[in-house]
């Protein structure tokens, strides 16, 4: 199979889709592996790396999408990308396509294959390829919410840990999966009095046990957020419905309640934000203020810290990439009810139900859309 890895174009992006490791992986198996150049250069992996596992590096994404039978990315395709795929190709990235309707139109458009690592799903039933990108997200809310208190960014001037003789500050967390989990433990780490709130009883049990008295958890509801809000003084939202646009958990009108320099960290934001006021912002610019609150909104977090979030996405895609050439495509999602999991698009058909829902397409069964025809192809 030729497999093809484009250089991301998303702002401040520098993440990207295989490492050489992983590629000497496919050459080993005799598939062909295209880069583009200076693909990796931002995380380490230069040219030269990528020649000697047996990739063939090329000037041009236009190239990669031009030949590729398998196309292999971390963030979702930009327009210009989604318009250059075509019917016979596959796509293997993150998508987030319940907020995202111009994308959901132009994959449909391509007649691509497209399979969303946030989607797909193991025995447990965890999210294996969003799991690493989680627990980085996480970690690194609790950076963000500590530097964007800061004065200078608009925050209240508070240190997240105090000192003695002064309290440290209070965190609220949204959300009892591997972002909230990982946002808790690192702000609990600078000494933040932390609170967690998730909808269910039997995590929240679990986050007692693991914590006890250091953490403090409370149900999720509307009323006892709204109790909180006025004493705290940053909020990481941390829901997830897979594949689904994220429900608003706090609104414009409960910002009322929240004091001025207060800061909320959105890290559901790639599937829409947790926050009514929530945009999505960048790397580059990555703050706004409303009421005096700062929002930061960063839509692909991992990124700030590539090197690390790079290893840690392939070292779990690496199997599914190598199981997808191997076996082809079609077959290695029948063969792996998780990667079918996965399945989003395919023969210009929704095969996800939240995403069909979430724009009012028809939704196909993934195992039917693998068995059909086109749309308007002649039986």
């Amino acid at each position: 199979m030729l497999i093809g890895v484009p250089k991301e174009l998303k702002n401040h992006e520098y993440r990207i889709g295989m490492t050489p490791s992983g590629v000497a992986e496919l050459i080993a198996d005799r598939h062909i592996v295209m880069v583009e150049k200076d693909g990796g250069s931002a995380v380490g992996f230069t040219d030269e790396d990528y020649l000697s596992a047996g990739a063939a590096v090329v000037d041009t994404a236009e190239e990669i999408f031009d030949r590729a039978e398998l196309i292999v990315k971390v963030k979702e395709p930009q327009p210009q990308e989604c318009k250059m795929l075509r019917s016979h190709q596959t796509l293997f990235t993150y998508l987030h396509l319940a907020p995202d309707p111009e994308q959901t139109r132009l994959l449909i458009a391509s007649g691509a294959t497209c399979i969303a690592y946030e989607t797909v799903t193991s025995v447990d039933g965890s999210l294996p390829l969003l799991t690493p990108m989680s627990e980085v997200a996480g970690r690194m809310a609790a950076q963000e919410v500590a530097h964007c208190l800061e004065k200078a960014q608009g925050g209240k001037g508070i240190l997240p840990g105090g000192v003695p003789g002064v309290p440290a500050a209070n965190i609220l967390v949204i959300g009892g999966g591997v972002v909230g989990i990982n946002a808790a433990r690192m702000a609990m780490g600078m000494g933040a009095q932390v609170t967690l709130a998730d909808r269910s009883l039997k995590r929240l049990q679990e986050i007692d046990t693991w914590f006890g008295g250091r953490l403090q958890t409370v149900y999720s509801s509307r009323s006892n957020i709204e109790e909180l809000l006025p004493r705290i003084d940053a909020v990481i939202g941390a829901v997830l419905v897979p594949g689904a646009a994220a429900p608003k958990l706090i609104t414009r009108g409960m910002l009322g309640l929240i004091k001025p320099g207060s800061v909320l960290v959105d890290v559901a934001i790639d599937q829409g934000g947790c926050f009514e006021t929530s945009k999505p912002t960048t790397h580059e610019d990555p703050t706004f203020t409303i009421n005096g609150i700062v929002h930061y909104c960063v839509a692909n977090m991992p990124g700030a810290v590539a090197r690390t979030s790079t290893l840690a996405l392939t070292n779990v895609t690496q199997p599914f990439v190598t199981a997808l050439a191997n076996q082809g495509v079609l077959k290695a999602l029948t063969n792996d009810p998780h990667l079918m999991a996965g399945l989003n698009v395919h023969n210009r058909r929704i095969t996800l139900q939240p995403v069909a829902q979430a724009h009012g397409y028809e939704f196909v069964e993934p195992r039917q859309a693998l068995e059909s025809k086109n749309p308007g192809e002649n039986s």
